[in-house]
């Protein structure tokens, strides 16, 4: 597939690493930007605002969802997430290729919107594997957990629809993976 594509967008169910290997990417190549989305969740330990998300309360997110602001916008385990068109285009216009770390119903709207998008599921090699991945971050519930692992079905049926899936069982592995899709579709 060669599209030469200035869009990569990356799902996979939380847990999956994919937060790990866009950061391992990004620090390695100066021509590739992340889209910060925006987000009405609570902010983690560690995180900061404008880098790792936009942290919008719930009165903010819906004024930009009335002024159209978003290129696309969902709600996941009770809280919204969107993509800034503003931030994007920004990226853009300094000669970036953009990515974006979403959901798998944003990566679809996003295609939609940008129809060369390259769409990449990072998938774990097991859902037990998974499972103690999300427990060894410490910051789920028993009920959040819960709540992820019954999306799992829902987000493997729509990686169906991407143009790659790629196993995280060995990070170097599928580091390699995702950089060569990236360089063989540009």
């Amino acid at each position: 597939m060669n599209s030469n594509s200035n869009y990569f967008a990356f799902s996979a169910p939380s847990g999956a690493g994919k937060t790990t290997i866009i950061k391992k990417i990004l620090s390695k190549y100066d021509n590739l930007a992340m889209s910060v989305s925006a987000t009405t969740r609570s902010i983690r330990i560690g995180e900061i605002d404008g880098i790792d998300y936009y942290f919008l309360s719930h009165e903010q997110f819906m004024h930009n969802i009335s002024e159209n602001r978003f290129l696309e916008y969902e709600a996941v385990h009770n809280d919204y997430y969107g993509t800034l068109k503003e931030k994007v285009d920004n990226l853009i216009k300094k000669g970036k290729l953009v990515l974006f770390d979403i959901d798998v119903n944003g990566a679809l709207k996003i295609k939609e919107k940008y129809p060369k998008t390259i769409l990449i599921f990072i998938k774990p090699p097991s859902k037990e594997v998974l499972i103690e991945r999300l427990r060894g971050r410490k910051s789920e519930t028993e009920t959040s957990l819960k709540k992820r692992m019954e999306r799992l079905d829902y987000e493997y049926s729509k990686a169906e629809l991407f143009d790659y899936i790629v196993i995280n069982d060995d990070l170097d592995d599928a580091l390699n993976e995702i950089e060569s899709i990236i360089w063989k579709t540009k």
